[in-house]
């Protein structure tokens, strides 16, 4: 199967998104394609929060809440792209 790349546009958005994360104030839906909510509420950008997913910036934690939600956390690559201000990386996914 053909490996399709992700790649995820530096934005105020996206780092608006990535800083939620590191706050402790999101949380994504247990899903392959997961959906993102901030403060308890969806994001409005969706296709933003698969690709951080994809791109590896992202990652949820621990076992799924009763809501059928997961705490997420920073990668390495999510820390490093928040904290230099960087561009975001692109990965090969699977």
């Amino acid at each position: 199967m053909p490996q399709r790349t992700v790649s995820v546009v530096p934005s105020p958005r996206a780092r608006a998104m990535l800083a939620a994360v590191a706050d402790g104030r999101a949380e994504v839906s247990d899903s392959c394609e997961p959906d993102m909510f901030i403060d308890g509420l969806a994001c409005c950008d969706q296709t933003l929060a698969h690709a951080l997913t994809h791109a590896g910036l992202i990652r949820p934690i621990g076992p799924a809440r009763p809501t059928g939600r997961h705490g997420v956390t920073l990668t390495a690559l999510g820390i490093e792209a928040l904290a230099t201000g960087m561009p975001m990386p692109q990965r090969e996914a699977s």
